[in-house]
């Protein structure tokens, strides 16, 4: 009982004595101006009374004229001279209580249940510990996927992107992620997905076992940039409070590029020009700023492991979200189509993809495998073609005869799931297939 009355107490600590009350006096497309704020600063939500309901909304540029407002909702019913609230600034309160469900970006229940929020609020844009005082990555990761224990690790602390188009198995990926890997709790930002995929992903994909250890946080494709936006900040947050009581964290963020379009739409409300393929100038800033609140925590705190995903559009590694996050993240690994559709999943294009834990995440002995299988399988890629085509003569190249020999149980290994025992186990597997 003590921790629902901390909880309540809480809550009335956030009520405020004193409004500050302004009225709409303009309204354009997508915005309205908003008057009489003395105290408004950017960033801060409002609410404005309208014929349709209250409406919630960002302050997204300040002049001399007032304070312009980008809504979070259909501003249908808003008048000239309506009444708005200045709010403040946007906060969560996550809370232990949260596993197992799902809400949206504010921490509002969005399964029917009731839930109290958690004692200390945060704000969803918080800066990354110290650069100088975070501690190094930290042990190897059991992620129950043999490619991932093996060929391309996960260490504690990491951040990694998943790039891949729609319908090759991202999501179905991400919940293996959510079950097998090692860490305390799962966060897991649904950023900009089709509503009907919710709970299709938290019943099915992501299972009962999945669950038990996540919170979902969700803003679907239908709401406004603010919210979609708001979802993978809010996420981060709540990351960022376990993480400061020590716990390992795994984040998924799926995905990024949502999140950016989300970005652009708020930042063109504000007045930025479009530069970057339509991107504005700030996207390359709230990406990489995303991804580096991410990653180990400083002394005394735990560690946040997060993927990201990234849709690319016919495999472009060059289009503006991919190439500024794969230039700050600790590897990436690429979903390829085409292996998809031969039925192979997970669909990892594993000569395309990168672990920046290597070397360090492995033995000697184990780096020798990793790069021996690398070895075969591009001997194999390169000749492909020819063998398919049946121009290859046998035996005139050894490493491609080899290639062809271990071609089918590194492919089929590349789609297992990782055998008991974890990391080593994967090896020994792996040790297997190459020595066959």
């Amino acid at each position: 009982m003590t921790g629902v009355f901390d909880a309540l107490q809480a809550e009335i600590a956030t009520i405020q004595t004193a409004r500050d009350i302004g009225r709409v006096a303009e309204s354009t497309r997508g915005t309205f101006l908003v008057t009489g704020l003395s105290r408004a600063a950017l960033g801060e939500r409002v609410l404005a009374e309208t014929g349709a309901g209250p409406l919630g909304g960002e302050i997204v540029h300040l002049s001399g004229r007032g304070a312009v407002v980008l809504p979070e909702d259909d501003p249908e019913g808003l008048r000239i001279g309506s009444r708005v609230e200045r709010l403040g600034p946007a906060t969560i309160a996550p809370d232990r209580s949260w596993l197992g469900r799902i809400v949206d970006p504010f921490g509002k229940p969005l399964d029917g249940r009731p839930l109290l929020p958690g004692t200390q609020r945060r704000a969803m844009t918080g800066t990354p510990p110290p650069a100088a005082g975070r501690r190094a990555l930290g042990e190897r990761l059991s992620t129950g996927i043999a490619v991932f224990d093996t060929l391309l690790p996960l260490v504690r602390g990491q951040r990694i992107g998943l790039f891949a188009g729609s319908g090759v198995g991202k999501s179905s990926l991400l919940a293996k992620f959510a079950r097998g890997v090692a860490a305390d709790i799962a966060v897991i930002a649904l950023v900009g997905e089709r509503g009907r995929e919710l709970r299709d992903f938290t019943e099915r994909v992501l299972g009962s076992e999945g669950m038990a250890r996540s919170v979902v946080m969700t803003a679907t494709s239908d709401q406004s940039p603010l919210m979609r936006r708001r979802c993978a900040l809010s996420a981060m947050a709540m990351a960022e409070y376990f993480r400061d009581q020590g716990l390992h964290v795994l984040l998924l963020v799926d995905s990024v590029t949502r999140f950016a379009e989300a970005h652009r739409e708020v930042a063109l409300a504000s007045g930025e020009q479009a530069s970057l393929r339509g991107y504005p100038p700030s996207t390359s800033h709230a990406i990489m700023g995303l991804a580096e609140r991410a990653g180990p925590g400083a002394a005394g705190q735990g560690d946040i492991t997060a993927v990201f995903s990234v849709l690319v559009a016919g495999s472009d590694m060059e289009e503006p979200v991919a190439d500024i996050l794969r230039g700050t993240l600790d590897g990436h690994v690429v979903l390829e189509r085409k292996i998809a559709e031969r039925g192979r999943y997970p669909a990892v294009d594993l000569l395309r993809s990168v672990s920046r834990a290597l070397p360090g995440a492995a033995s000697e002995a184990e780096n020798s495998q990793i790069a021996e299988a690398r070895r075969v399988l591009g001997a194999y890629d390169r000749a492909e073609m020819m063998i398919q085509a049946g121009l290859y003569a046998p035996g005139s190249d050894a490493l491609i005869d080899r290639a062809i020999r271990l071609y089918p149980m590194l492919d089929g290994y590349l789609a297992e799931d990782a055998p008991a025992g974890g990391p080593p186990a994967s090896f020994a597997r792996l040790r297997a297939c190459l020595g066959a």
